[in-house]
C-alpha cells in the first residue's frame, strides 16, 4: 500500500468516526474521488476487518449500502490509557504506598483465576504453551524457545503496559508471580523491557519433583 493510499483510507475512517455511516456517494463527495476509487478503499478496509457494510432499505428497490465503523478498527484511533492509568496510580499512592501493591496483586489473582483453568491437568510442555498463546493475545509478542533438558525460554517483544511498568515495578513483579503459579514451576526473569533489555525473557523449568511428562 502506498503512502497515498494510506492517506486515503485513513481519511475515510476519519469521516465515519465522525460522522458516523456514510455511503460511498456520500464519501466520494467529501473527498474529491470517484465513488469507484472510493469503493476500492472501502473493500480493503472490510477486508481488514475495520469497516462492514450495512444495507438500507428505502422503500422500494434496491437497499443502499452505507458503511459504517467495527468495534476492530478501535484500534486505529489514539488512546490514552496508559496516562489515565498513571495519573490513578500516582493518585492511589499519594493516598497511601501500600495500596498500589494490592492493586497489582489483585490484577494478578484475577488473570489467575481467569487462566488457570486452562493449566490444569497438563503437562509443563502444554501449559507453557498455552501461557505464549495467553501472553500473544494480549499483544507481548512472545515467542517460545524449548531448551535441553525439559526447559523453556519464553521471550516477550513488547509490553502493552510499557509505561506503567516503567514506574511501578510492581507490574514487574507480579507478571513473574502470575507465571509462577500458571504453570507450578520454576521460573526465572533473566531479561526485562522495563530496565532497558531488548525483550523480557523467562527461564522456564520443572520444579525437582515435578516429571514433566
Amino acid at each position: 500500500m502506498s503512502r497515498e493510499e494510506g492517506a486515503t483510507r485513513r481519511a475515510i475512517l476519519n469521516l465515519l468516526k465522525i460522522g458516523g455511516t456514510k455511503s460511498a456517494a456520500d464519501l466520494s463527495q467529501q473527498l474529491g474521488l470517484t465513488e469507484m476509487a472510493v469503493r476500492r478503499h472501502l473493500y480493503a478496509l472490510e477486508r481488514d476487518g475495520h469497516v462492514r457494510m450495512q444495507p438500507l432499505r428505502q422503500g422500494t428497490g434496491r437497499p443502499v449500502h452505507r458503511y459504517g465503523l467495527t468495534e476492530q478498527s478501535g484500534e486505529l484511533f489514539p488512546k490514552n490509557y496508559a496516562a489515565l492509568a498513571l495519573d490513578l496510580l500516582g493518585e492511589a499512592a499519594a493516598k497511601d504506598e501500600a495500596a498500589i501493591e494490592l492493586m497489582f496483586k489483585g490484577r494478578e489473582h484475577k488473570l489467575l483465576g481467569r487462566y488457570k483453568p486452562r493449566m490444569d491437568g497438563r503437562p509443563l510442555r502444554e501449559r507453557v504453551a498455552e501461557l505464549a498463546e495467553i501472553q500473544n493475545a494480549a499483544g507481548y509478542m512472545a515467542v517460545l524457545e524449548e531448551k535441553a533438558a525439559g526447559s523453556y525460554e519464553l521471550h516477550e517483544y513488547n509490553c502493552p503496559i510499557s509505561q506503567v511498568a516503567d514506574t511501578y515495578q510492581q507490574a514487574c513483579n507480579c507478571e513473574l508471580s502470575l507465571f509462577e503459579s500458571l504453570l507450578e514451576a520454576d521460573v526465572e526473569r533473566r531479561e526485562c523491557l522495563a530496565k532497558g533489555g531488548t525483550r523480557c525473557t523467562y527461564t522456564i523449568k520443572a520444579k525437582a519433583l515435578e516429571c514433566d511428562r
